[in-house]
């Protein structure tokens, strides 16, 4: 009868209120991630992203990241490291955190984020005039 009535579902959304830290908490996070999730904390990387697992929701969709608050909105993909990487996406079920047989080799280079459309990205200086010159409506003949 609970069932039926969404009572389980209410029970849920408490239970999510109370783990977040209280309704502002949960309205942040419903804001930064657009979703409500609860789960065991899998592992913390050195950037400070918190990766969660919770085999009760579906294949695909039980292991997530929250990450770091410094980083506010400006989030993508590529701020996961490789070895959280392979976790996310399945690759391994054992997080780098309890894999002790990955190589740590010293002349592996550390993780940076991909930095394409910000102020940051890479632009390659050219020697050679451009072919094509762009047309200024205000220029004199």
């Amino acid at each position: 009868m609970a069932k039926f009535l969404g009572i389980n579902r209410l029970a849920k959304l408490f239970q999510i209120i109370r783990e977040s830290g209280g309704l502002k908490q949960t309205y942040l996070k419903l804001y930064r991630n657009d979703d409500l999730k609860i789960g065991t904390l899998v592992g913390i990387d050195k950037y400070g992203n918190k990766y969660f697992e919770n085999p009760y929701y579906f294949y695909g969709r039980n292991r997530w990241i929250e990450f770091a608050p410094h980083v506010n909105m400006d989030y993508d993909g590529s701020q996961i490291p490789a070895d959280w990487y392979g976790w996310m996406h399945y690759k391994t079920d054992l997080p780098p955190i309890r894999d002790g047989s990955r190589p740590k080799y010293k002349w592996l280079a550390d993780h940076s984020e991909n930095l394409s459309g910000t102020k940051e990205a890479y632009m390659p200086y050219s020697t050679t005039p451009p072919k094509v010159e762009a047309w200024d409506p205000k220029a004199k003949k």
